[in-house]
Protein backbone atom coordinates (compact mmCIF):
# COMPACT_ATOMS: atom_id res chain seq x y z
CA UNK A 1 0.00 0.00 0.00
CA UNK A 2 1.03 3.56 -0.60
CA UNK A 3 1.99 5.70 2.30
CA UNK A 4 -0.67 8.45 2.84
CA UNK A 5 2.06 11.03 3.40
CA UNK A 6 3.52 10.50 -0.08
CA UNK A 7 2.69 13.07 -2.69
CA UNK A 8 0.43 11.85 -5.53
CA UNK A 9 2.01 11.19 -8.91
CA UNK A 10 1.68 13.85 -11.51
CA UNK A 11 0.09 13.21 -14.89
CA UNK A 12 3.51 13.22 -16.60
CA UNK A 13 4.84 10.63 -14.14
CA UNK A 14 1.84 8.36 -14.63
CA UNK A 15 2.17 8.70 -18.40
CA UNK A 16 5.85 7.78 -18.29
CA UNK A 17 5.18 4.71 -16.10
CA UNK A 18 2.45 3.56 -18.51
CA UNK A 19 4.73 4.08 -21.52
CA UNK A 20 7.65 2.14 -19.99
CA UNK A 21 5.50 -0.73 -18.81
CA UNK A 22 3.98 -1.31 -22.28
CA UNK A 23 5.45 -4.32 -24.20
CA UNK A 24 7.33 -3.23 -27.28
CA UNK A 25 9.13 -4.89 -30.16
CA UNK A 26 12.90 -5.28 -29.73
CA UNK A 27 15.16 -3.07 -31.78
CA UNK A 28 16.73 -4.69 -34.86
CA UNK A 29 20.06 -5.26 -33.02
CA UNK A 30 18.45 -6.60 -29.82
CA UNK A 31 17.63 -10.29 -29.35
CA UNK A 32 14.15 -11.43 -28.54
CA UNK A 33 15.00 -12.81 -25.07
CA UNK A 34 13.87 -16.43 -25.58
CA UNK A 35 16.48 -19.15 -25.93
CA UNK A 36 15.86 -21.68 -28.69
CA UNK A 37 17.30 -24.97 -27.39
CA UNK A 38 15.86 -27.30 -30.04
CA UNK A 39 19.07 -27.41 -32.17
CA UNK A 40 21.08 -28.13 -29.03
CA UNK A 41 18.75 -31.02 -28.11
CA UNK A 42 19.05 -32.42 -31.64
CA UNK A 43 22.83 -32.52 -31.34
CA UNK A 44 22.74 -34.16 -27.89
CA UNK A 45 20.25 -36.79 -29.13
CA UNK A 46 22.48 -37.66 -32.09
CA UNK A 47 25.54 -37.95 -29.85
CA UNK A 48 23.68 -40.22 -27.42
CA UNK A 49 22.51 -42.49 -30.24
CA UNK A 50 26.09 -42.77 -31.55
CA UNK A 51 27.47 -43.59 -28.08
CA UNK A 52 24.81 -46.24 -27.45
CA UNK A 53 25.38 -47.83 -30.86
CA UNK A 54 29.16 -48.01 -30.42
CA UNK A 55 29.03 -49.39 -26.87
CA UNK A 56 27.03 -52.45 -27.90
CA UNK A 57 29.76 -53.44 -30.39
CA UNK A 58 32.58 -53.10 -27.86
CA UNK A 59 31.55 -56.01 -25.64
CA UNK A 60 30.95 -58.74 -28.23
CA UNK A 61 34.18 -60.77 -28.01
CA UNK A 62 34.94 -62.94 -25.00
CA UNK A 63 37.29 -65.80 -24.28
CA UNK A 64 36.28 -68.56 -21.86
CA UNK A 65 38.97 -69.36 -19.31
CA UNK A 66 38.86 -70.86 -15.86
CA UNK A 67 40.92 -69.77 -12.88
CA UNK A 68 43.28 -72.38 -11.45
CA UNK A 69 41.75 -74.58 -8.80
CA UNK A 70 43.31 -74.99 -5.40
CA UNK A 71 45.40 -78.11 -5.48
CA UNK A 72 45.74 -78.13 -9.27
CA UNK A 73 42.28 -79.36 -10.30
CA UNK A 74 42.58 -81.90 -13.13
CA UNK A 75 46.32 -81.57 -13.48
CA UNK A 76 46.91 -84.89 -11.71
CA UNK A 77 44.64 -87.84 -12.25
CA UNK A 78 46.13 -89.86 -9.41
CA UNK A 79 48.70 -88.43 -6.97
CA UNK A 80 50.85 -91.55 -7.37
CA UNK A 81 51.18 -91.04 -11.14
CA UNK A 82 53.51 -88.62 -12.85
CA UNK A 83 51.91 -85.49 -14.25
CA UNK A 84 52.75 -83.33 -17.23
CA UNK A 85 51.98 -79.86 -15.74
CA UNK A 86 52.48 -78.09 -19.06
CA UNK A 87 53.52 -74.44 -19.02
CA UNK A 88 54.01 -72.25 -22.08
CA UNK A 89 56.23 -69.17 -22.16
CA UNK A 90 55.91 -66.73 -25.07
CA UNK A 91 59.14 -64.79 -25.63
CA UNK A 92 60.34 -62.60 -28.49
CA UNK A 93 62.42 -65.45 -29.97
CA UNK A 94 59.60 -68.00 -30.00
CA UNK A 95 57.65 -70.25 -27.63
CA UNK A 96 59.14 -72.35 -24.84
CA UNK A 97 57.33 -75.28 -23.23
CA UNK A 98 58.08 -76.62 -19.78
CA UNK A 99 56.77 -79.73 -18.06
CA UNK A 100 57.29 -81.24 -14.62
CA UNK A 101 60.28 -83.08 -16.16
CA UNK A 102 61.94 -79.80 -17.21
CA UNK A 103 62.27 -77.52 -20.23
CA UNK A 104 61.49 -79.04 -23.62
CA UNK A 105 64.42 -78.65 -26.04
CA UNK A 106 64.26 -77.17 -29.52
CA UNK A 107 62.36 -79.44 -31.88
CA UNK A 108 60.26 -80.93 -29.05
CA UNK A 109 62.25 -84.18 -29.02
CA UNK A 110 63.70 -84.22 -25.52
CA UNK A 111 64.20 -82.34 -22.29
CA UNK A 112 66.85 -79.65 -22.58
CA UNK A 113 67.57 -75.98 -23.01
CA UNK A 114 66.60 -73.63 -25.81
CA UNK A 115 63.45 -72.28 -27.40
CA UNK A 116 61.06 -75.22 -27.99
CA UNK A 117 59.34 -73.67 -31.03
CA UNK A 118 61.49 -70.85 -32.45
CA UNK A 119 60.05 -68.18 -34.72
CA UNK A 120 60.06 -68.77 -38.46
CA UNK A 121 61.23 -65.44 -39.83
CA UNK A 122 59.16 -62.85 -37.97
CA UNK A 123 56.19 -65.16 -37.29
CA UNK A 124 55.47 -67.63 -34.51
CA UNK A 125 55.10 -71.25 -35.66
CA UNK A 126 51.70 -72.23 -34.26
CA UNK A 127 51.43 -75.50 -36.21
CA UNK A 128 54.66 -76.77 -34.67
CA UNK A 129 53.43 -75.68 -31.25
CA UNK A 130 50.23 -77.70 -31.67
CA UNK A 131 52.20 -80.73 -32.89
CA UNK A 132 54.59 -80.46 -29.93
CA UNK A 133 51.72 -80.17 -27.42
CA UNK A 134 50.07 -83.23 -28.96
CA UNK A 135 53.34 -85.17 -28.83
CA UNK A 136 53.81 -84.27 -25.15
CA UNK A 137 50.23 -85.23 -24.23
CA UNK A 138 50.53 -88.58 -26.05
CA UNK A 139 53.98 -89.35 -24.63
CA UNK A 140 52.55 -91.12 -21.60
CA UNK A 141 49.13 -92.64 -20.97
CA UNK A 142 49.02 -90.81 -17.60
CA UNK A 143 49.02 -87.49 -19.46
CA UNK A 144 45.86 -88.26 -21.49
CA UNK A 145 43.51 -86.91 -18.81
CA UNK A 146 45.35 -83.61 -18.31
CA UNK A 147 43.44 -80.57 -19.55
CA UNK A 148 45.28 -77.56 -18.10
CA UNK A 149 48.05 -75.40 -19.49
CA UNK A 150 49.52 -72.19 -18.06
CA UNK A 151 50.48 -69.49 -20.54
CA UNK A 152 52.88 -66.69 -19.64
CA UNK A 153 53.95 -63.94 -22.05
CA UNK A 154 56.83 -61.50 -21.83
CA UNK A 155 55.94 -57.80 -21.84
CA UNK A 156 55.71 -56.52 -25.39
CA UNK A 157 54.17 -59.71 -26.81
CA UNK A 158 51.07 -58.83 -28.81
CA UNK A 159 47.65 -59.81 -27.52
CA UNK A 160 46.87 -61.58 -30.81
CA UNK A 161 49.92 -63.80 -30.31
CA UNK A 162 48.70 -64.84 -26.85
CA UNK A 163 45.27 -65.71 -28.27
CA UNK A 164 46.81 -67.67 -31.18
CA UNK A 165 49.01 -69.65 -28.75
CA UNK A 166 45.97 -70.36 -26.59
CA UNK A 167 44.00 -71.58 -29.62
CA UNK A 168 46.93 -73.73 -30.75
CA UNK A 169 47.16 -75.45 -27.36
CA UNK A 170 43.42 -76.07 -26.96
CA UNK A 171 42.98 -78.53 -29.83
CA UNK A 172 44.47 -79.72 -33.11
CA UNK A 173 41.18 -80.18 -35.07
CA UNK A 174 41.35 -83.92 -34.32
CA UNK A 175 41.31 -84.06 -30.55
CA UNK A 176 41.10 -81.75 -27.56
CA UNK A 177 44.54 -81.07 -26.09
CA UNK A 178 44.53 -78.52 -23.24
CA UNK A 179 41.16 -76.70 -23.17
CA UNK A 180 41.60 -75.21 -19.68
CA UNK A 181 43.92 -72.23 -20.10
CA UNK A 182 45.44 -70.39 -17.17
CA UNK A 183 47.52 -67.24 -17.35
CA UNK A 184 50.75 -66.69 -15.48
CA UNK A 185 52.62 -63.48 -14.75
CA UNK A 186 56.10 -62.91 -16.18
CA UNK A 187 58.67 -62.28 -13.47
Amino acid sequence: MADPTDAPLSAAQRSRIRRLSQPHEPAPGDEAGELNIIPYLDIITNIMMFVLASISVSFVASIDTTPPAIGGGKVRVDPSTKSLNLACFIVTQGITLKTSSGNIATGCNDVGSGITVPKVGDDYDFKSLTACAKRLKNANSAFKEETQVTITANPGVEYKTVIDVMDSLRNDNEEELFPEVHFGAAR
